[in-house]
């Protein structure tokens, strides 16, 4: 995922396409660290409601190849009986430009959960997950389609779920932006539990690689199916906050 407040995309890319964008000087490697009051992702909570820390490194290459990592510590397999406390994505991509305003970006995104277990639980299948992505961008929006070719997050018999994401973001000056995100996520054979997010994101550059956000979020998701042991809802109305440095 990338996934974070500023929202946030992932291992396999479609190299064939052929990349518009002019060359940079060469590759670059970049890292990231953060603090997020709750670790959303698909507007679900992945931390119990709780706060997660988090950090990444990405390589760019002047192609328009792409690779990178992620970790956030997460609440969310144990809840769901296995033994994972972190996830571990992993992915790359191919980013172009198809024309002066639309640009694309295709890849694939491993989430990995180490030592899930979570398919020894009646009822659930192994945790990690692999999803294959597409996206268009025109301007400030963009449009993301992500398909899993495993079972999804868990939910047995899921292969082939989907989501799709709409999004934007805006310069409103200063260091500011604004991030809207509409998303809706499919699981196949549990329909009961695919729901649809919505989220606003304030960010604000603070110099010196420093980032603080805060996002209002919600989604439509099953009151009673998306929940912790203790019955709080991880889909429900918040204000989540969050600081990153990236260098």
């Amino acid at each position: 995922m990338k996934k974070s407040l500023l929202a946030l995309a992932a291992l396999l890319a479609a190299t064939a396409l052929p990349s518009l964008v002019q060359a940079a000087e060469g590759p670059s490697m970049s890292y990231n660290l953060g603090v997020v009051s709750d670790y959303r992702y698909r507007g679900i909570s992945q931390s119990r409601i709780r706060p997660a820390v988090q950090g990444g490194a990405d390589y760019s290459n002047p192609n328009g190849s792409y690779l990178g990592t992620w970790l956030s510590t997460i609440q969310w397999v144990k809840d769901a009986g296995g033994k994972a406390d972190i996830e571990w994505d992993l992915y790359g991509g191919y980013k172009g430009e198809l024309s002066k305003d639309l640009a694309y970006d295709v890849g694939g995104l491993y989430y990995f959960y180490p030592n899930n277990k979570l398919g020894n639980v009646a009822g659930a299948a192994d945790a990690n997950t692999f999803e294959l992505y597409g996206a268009l961008s025109f301007g400030p929006a963009t449009v993301k389609y992500s398909h899993s070719l495993t079972n999804t997050f868990g939910f047995v018999d899921s292969k082939n779920s989907g989501y799709l994401d709409i999004s934007a973001s805006f310069d409103l000056g200063n260091g500011f932006s604004l991030a809207p995100h509409l998303g809706h996520q499919t699981i196949l054979r549990s329909s009961a539990y695919s729901y649809t997010d919505v989220s606003l994101t304030l960010a604000k550059d603070m110099g010196n690689g420093v980032s603080l956000s805060a996002a209002l979020m919600g989604t439509d998701a099953g009151r009673s199916l998306y929940v912790t042991p203790a019955g709080k809802f991880t889909g429900k109305n918040a204000l989540v906050l969050g600081a990153k440095f990236s260098f």
